[in-house]
């Protein structure tokens, strides 16, 4: 599973104008000088764990065997809340006890799950509000350095999950969510691009954001006009919503927990005809 050169990548809500970021990256390469250190995010919403697991879902897949992801939004620092870590689906994962793994880890069959138990790193002149530095980077450095996931720790059964608003659905009509918003102003919900294909069949659909009717699905922002509202099943495989060369979240008002409906309507448009 380790490569040559290990890859750590790292996802966190604190953001770069501090040191906690290059903190945790001095930490890491202290104890496994050969990584290589990705970024998948520093920009998630102070405190926002389902920002957290939805970016991580989005991405873990396309990292290469070996990776170790290394996750840090944690509301709970300091608290009794369980570090973890953990191997399946070919990576491994370091992070807190708190869901955000969860979105990955829900379709991980092979998962394995242990409490971090011995890797704090606590200076002298540290309290007990930086965890990403004094323990979680130095698990997931051990890990890149190739150490058995049992090293650091006991075996977990149970782990906190986050749920996802659950769509409603229909015989003609699907009910779902706005669950989270690109920097693009993209509009991304919880309805999944295979379970509506699954539900319409032969059928179109059309697409509503409250009141207000998007349309059918289309392929490709090119497929409408600029600064036309679209519907789309973007790279997340989630149907969004869109503004070509635009803002959806802008120019159409709408925060997440916004209500967006999928219709059957007639037979789904085929090619040359």
């Amino acid at each position: 599973m380790i490569m040559r050169r290990p890859i750590i990548a790292i996802l966190t809500d604190f953001g770069t104008s501090d040191h906690y970021v290059a903190s945790m990256k001095g930490v890491v390469l202290g104890v496994c000088p050969d990584a290589t250190v990705v970024d998948i995010s520093h920009d998630v919403a102070p405190h926002d764990v389902l920002a957290g697991a939805l970016l991580i879902e989005s991405c873990w897949r396309d990292f290469p065997p070996g990776t170790v992801v290394l996750g840090v939004v944690d509301p709970g620092v300091g608290s009794s809340r369980r570090a973890l870590a953990a191997e399946g689906g070919g990576l491994r994962f370091v992070g807190p006890d708190n869901g955000l793994f969860s979105l990955v880890w829900r379709d991980t069959p092979d998962l394995r799950v242990v409490e971090v138990a011995d890797c704090r790193r606590a200076r002298a002149d540290s309290g007990r509000t930086f965890e990403g530095r004094d323990r979680f980077a130095p698990a997931a450095a051990r890990l890149a350095n190739g150490v058995a996931l049992e090293t650091l720790g006991p075996p977990v059964e149970q782990t906190i999950r986050l749920s996802l608003p659950t769509a409603r659905i229909g015989r003609l009509r699907m009910d779902g969510e706005i669950i989270a918003i690109d920097r693009f102003g993209n509009l991304v919900t919880n309805l999944g691009g295979d379970q509506i294909g699954r539900w319409a069949g032969t059928a179109g659909v059309r697409v509503s954001l409250g009141r207000r009717r998007i349309g059918e699905v289309v392929g490709t922002y090119a497929d409408v006009a600029p600064g036309a509202a679209c519907a789309i099943i973007g790279s997340t495989g989630r149907l969004e919503i869109a503004v070509r060369e635009g803002n959806a979240e802008r120019l159409l008002r709408v925060r997440r927990g916004g209500r967006v409906a999928v219709e059957r309507v007639g037979r789904r448009r085929t090619q040359g005809r």
